[in-house]
């Protein structure tokens, strides 16, 4: 049986892992969306268009914004079956979404991450539940979502814990129901956000000693997230329902390794 899937945020990072990954399947309809990446957006639907699998379509949309998802909704050719929220901002990458003061970028934060998700889960639930199937995979953060660091935006993590407890709250809601509620909490992503958040600021000797303190000496790839996200869209991630998932390669339950300059990564 075909599915389809919507990933907001696909055009880089991990939601472009995820478009890439579900794109080697020939029974998945893809679907993503872009805010400021519209050329990496539509080269993307080119190489992917050569495979010759999966059918692939990008659409704009600036999420938060209430018209933006009318707009998106009225785009989409077909139902949802499994969303990704995975569209976020992050400590630095914020500043490209407004450049008003303190207050206007906090908003901008729980806007974007968290009001979102929301919106976008509430247009799409509906009719998850009349055509007996829907998984919603809310991609948070281990900052907010698991733990919390110092250095971040508090808004940040503050943004993130709270699209963890959307996670929860609707898989409570949906406990008789046949969607499945997920939240995938990934740690330091090699990723452009987690670039501009922390490792811009390093030069390259701090760099590799930051990467020889996280957990397995290394960051995590956008594609390791991107094939949990797939195993959750899956039949048999059902019994994970409600389930905030540390996918922080173990820095969740050892935060100094990120936080301690000083930390000896072979022996903690």
């Amino acid at each position: 049986m075909t599915r389809s899937v919507l990933i907001t945020g696909g055009s880089g990072g991990i939601g472009r892992a995820c478009v890439e990954r579900f794109a080697r399947e020939e029974d998945w309809t893809v679907w993503f969306t872009y805010r400021n990446g519209r050329a990496r957006a539509e080269e993307l639907v080119r190489e992917l268009a050569l495979t010759g699998r999966a059918k692939v379509e990008a659409f704009p949309f600036a999420q938060g914004d209430w018209e933006e998802h009318e707009l998106l909704l009225g785009r989409l050719p077909g139902p949802v079956d499994v969303l990704v929220n995975n569209a976020a901002v992050g400590s630095k990458t914020v500043e490209h979404y407004t450049e008003g003061p303190g207050h206007e970028k906090a908003s901008a934060f729980f806007q974007i991450n968290a009001v979102g998700p929301l919106w976008l889960t509430e247009q799409l639930l509906p009719g998850m539940l009349e055509r007996g199937f829907g998984k919603i995979i809310n991609i948070s953060s281990v900052g907010g979502g698991i733990f919390q660091f110092p250095g971040f935006h508090p808004a940040d993590g503050m943004s993130k814990a709270a699209l963890t407890y959307l996670t929860r709250h609707l898989a409570a809601d949906l406990a008789h129901s046949p969607v499945d509620v997920f939240a995938l909490c990934p740690g330091a992503v090699d990723t452009t956000m987690f670039q501009a958040s922390t490792l811009d600021k390093l030069s390259s000797e701090e760099r590799a000693a930051l990467s020889a303190r996280l957990p397995k000496g290394r960051m995590i790839t956008s594609a390791e997230i991107a094939e949990q996200v797939r195993w959750l869209a899956g039949e048999h991630s059902t019994p994970l329902h409600g389930a905030v998932i540390d996918a922080s390669m173990g820095l969740g339950v050892h935060p100094g390794l990120l936080t301690g300059a000083d930390v000896d990564s072979g022996r903690n």
